[in-house]
């Protein structure tokens, strides 16, 4: 893992001097890192990137070089430079499980440590579960729309530089996809691997036949051909079937081919019978050519005969929702050992942040073990789940629901407690399986690809009257300023 320290922008580091210069750099502060809304239109997000935080800060350090860099840019005392010599994160992190499922306003992580610290790793944090939460995102959509058929990643190169293709490949089968194309994140991250020829491989040759016939011997047990370079219907597939009739004839069975191009509804219902007509009945149709959630979902409903599909750029891009706007915001300020609640207050109410040092719960079922609501609440309110527990809407209040037979668990669990890891670490195949069981605690009208349910999020009666009362100061303190 690299030294992301400087992975940040300028302005953590004019506001990190500030507090130095005025001797406020050691204040404990509580930030809470949240999405405002969820991607692609789908009513959920499947979180990321933990991992790659946790990497981070396990390397945060300032350098010899970092600190000739900041030193060059002439906005930095040598009191603060030297200071930033022996930081090291001391504080304290509380997230969600990699690969948990959540919604809008909820802290996905949370963050107690003096202001220098929490200021900054703001940027980074972003950064990592931004871009992997929206792609595990598109990912689950992509998979949900394939309805059980095998779904790859094949995005390396349409991919935004060479991180995004590797994280992108690594969130993408945390959100479902079987397998990724790309080879370096196959290694760092021990996942499948898939891929066969281009159709260069088939103009390489004299003609379609010979290249065939090529990669047949090259991968007998493994053949798998693109039969969409020249026509597919008269030419790639009867090729493909004369290739096919000669490996089953040296005891070889052929796995499959691939369409690229034209009508995928179309030439995969006529390749399909002209597969079956010669006897190859468990030879699978791979389909890729610029798929997304929504052509799979049509294709299905046209009985598009294709068992797996190879989904580059729509996928690692998440092209029709390119970012999730995940934000960074002060929650609380520790004061003489006592947390004082901070918001941030907007013309836009979607944007006015929930004060206080907060937690998570999700509210299930318990006949079922469906999740019903989640609830947002402060650090030190406790559910008592003997007795019926009543919700209300943040912004609707007359809107209720009572819960009776249900229980409920806590999202938020320690990462860093005092500049120590606790967090116990997954491969990407443990967060997958997660993803797999955190999606079955969901109703189906949440997963729908269009105008899904959506999901109650709702505050503790203890927040929703502190948020309240302290609008109307903050909006009593302005109207006296003015």
């Amino acid at each position: 893992m690299r030294n992301h320290t400087l992975l940040t922008d300028l302005y953590q580091l004019t506001m990190m001097n500030g507090y130095f210069e005025n001797n406020s750099h050691e204040d404990t502060v509580i930030f809470d890192l949240f999405f405002r809304k969820n991607p692609c239109n789908n009513s959920f997000t499947i979180i990321a990137g933990i991992e790659q935080v946790i990497d981070y800060i396990e390397n945060l350090g300032f350098t010899e070089e970092d600190i000739q860099y900041l030193r060059s840019l002439n906005l930095f005392g040598e009191a603060f430079l030297d200071m930033l010599k022996q930081f090291t994160f001391t504080g304290t992190i509380y997230g969600v499980q990699e690969g948990s499922i959540m919604f809008p306003h909820e802290p996905i992580l949370r963050v107690k440590a003096s202001v220098l610290q929490a200021q900054l790793i703001e940027t980074a944090l972003l950064n990592m579960i931004n871009f992997q939460s929206l792609i595990a995102t598109k990912a689950s959509r992509i998979v949900e729309a394939a309805k059980g058929d095998p779904v790859f990643e094949f995005g390396l190169r349409r991919a935004q530089g060479p991180d995004a293709g590797i994280y992108g490949a690594r969130a993408a089968v945390i959100g479902g996809c079987v397998a990724t194309s790309n080879i370096l994140a196959g290694k760092l991250f021990d996942l499948p691997v898939v891929g066969t020829h281009a159709h260069s491989w088939i103009q390489k040759f004299d003609s379609e036949l010979e290249a065939f016939r090529a990669y047949a011997k090259a991968y007998p047990d493994k053949c798998l051909l693109l039969v969409d370079t020249y026509d597919t219907l008269k030419s790639g597939i009867p090729n493909a079937l004369t290739v096919f009739n000669e490996l089953r004839e040296k005891g070889y069975e052929p796995k499959g081919i691939r369409i690229d191009s034209g009508d995928l509804a179309y030439i995969s219902k006529q390749a399909r019978r002209m597969l079956d007509d010669a006897g190859y009945e468990k030879v699978g149709i791979v389909a890729s050519s610029d798929l997304d959630e929504d052509t799979i979902d049509s294709l299905k409903l046209q009985g598009a005969s294709i068992n797996s599909w190879g989904v580059g750029t729509n996928l690692i891009t998440s092209k029709d929702c390119p970012a999730l706007g995940g934000v960074y915001k002060l929650s609380a300020v520790e004061k003489s050992g006592t947390l004082i609640p901070k918001m941030k207050l907007s013309d836009n109410p979607g944007k006015i942040t929930n004060p206080g040092y907060k937690k998570v719960i999700r509210i299930y079922e318990a006949e079922n073990n469906r999740a019903q609501a989640d609830l947002i609440l402060l650090e030190e309110e406790e559910i008592d789940t003997t007795k019926p527990l009543t919700i209300f809407h943040p912004l609707y209040t007359w809107k209720k629901k009572t819960f009776s037979n249900y229980k409920v668990r806590e999202m938020l669990m320690p990462i860093y407690e005092d500049g120590k890891l606790v967090y116990p670490r997954k491969t990407v195949n443990e967060i997958r399986a997660y993803v797999r069981q955190e999606l079955s605690t969901l109703w189906p009208e949440y997963k729908r690809l269009n105008r899904p349910q959506l999901y109650k999020v709702d505050l503790s009666q203890k927040l929703w009257s502190l948020k309240h009362n302290m609008i109307q100061s903050l909006k009593k303190d302005k109207k006296d300023d003015e």
